[in-house]
């Protein structure tokens, strides 16, 4: 006998309480609807709207040739008119001048303006030693307006210096200029005979105390002992400066007569004289 007969004779009756299957609360659900052969409705643009967007983006496209064109005519009459746009990035942590010799000047000229940029540091670092020496000096004793002459010097000859040579020599050297050649060997010049005389510095301006040149050094040395040692020092700063300047001025001017810069800034010199004169 099978399990299910044994619960009826036991008297155990599932649907004693008179509730029938039909009567149970769980209803089975309705089965969903479900067609195949239904469709989709996906707007589609007619053919009027996409004839408009099409002349939408022709209409863009021909603005943007046009300002294509018209930012490379400017470009190109800023090239014709030798101006050159200069973005600052050095020094890096603080950019003040344009500089970057590996990307614009020739290769065979690199070393040369690698050192001349060499002198330019130099300069500035010899007008700061001696700006410090002269304060010192100062400070022991020395009379004041050799420390205002020495911060002259400061503000005036490191700006001064790459404004009046440094720059020129960067652009004659990566614009061939022969005019700024001429314009750099001028102030170069100028340059060469300063440091010249700041590591002699004669007795002539207040007896060249506001220089640390070799004779002021000897004369402090012998009163001033440790003040003596800044003024070697400096002395010896302004005296390698002078020596490679004079280097630099050397390859310069050679690079210059074998180039042929010589004649033609002489012919440009001509021609600005008779154009005066007409």
């Amino acid at each position: 006998m099978s399990s299910h007969d044994s619960s009826y004779d036991d008297g155990i009756n599932p649907f004693a309480n008179g509730v029938t299957p039909a009567d149970s609360t769980l209803t089975p659900l309705p089965p969903e609807p479900y067609d195949r052969g239904a469709t989709v409705d996906i707007p589609l643009d007619t053919g009027k709207d996409l004839e408009a967007k099409e002349k939408e983006l022709q209409a863009k496209e021909a603005e943007l040739n046009k300002r294509e064109q018209e930012l490379k005519r400017r470009e190109e009459a800023i090239a014709r008119a030798g101006v050159v746009i200069e973005e600052k990035n050095w020094p890096p942590f603080f950019p003040l001048i344009h500089h970057d010799i590996g990307n614009e000047i020739p290769i065979h000229l690199q070393k040369t303006l690698y050192v001349a940029f060499t002198t330019f540091l130099g300069l500035a670092g010899c007008l700061l030693w001696n700006f410090i020496a002269i304060t010192i000096a100062w400070i022991k004793g020395g009379d004041p307006i050799i420390w205002f002459l020495a911060v002259i010097y400061c503000l005036t000859g490191i700006p001064g210096s790459y404004l009046l040579w440094y720059r020129p020599l960067y652009r004659a050297m990566r614009t061939d200029s022969a005019l700024k050649f001429g314009w750099f060997f001028i102030f170069y010049s100028v340059h060469v005979a300063f440091c010249v005389f700041a590591s002699v510095a004669p007795p002539i301006i207040f007896r060249g105390n506001s220089l640390t040149g070799i004779l002021p050094a000897i004369e402090v040395l012998a009163e001033k002992g440790f003040v003596g040692v800044f003024y070697f020092i400096g002395f010896a700063f302004f005296a390698i400066e002078s020596l490679i300047s004079i280097w630099v001025i050397q390859q310069v001017y050679m690079y210059f007569r074998g180039t042929g810069k010589a004649a033609e800034i002489k012919r440009e010199a001509t021609a600005r004289t008779m154009m005066s004169a007409l």
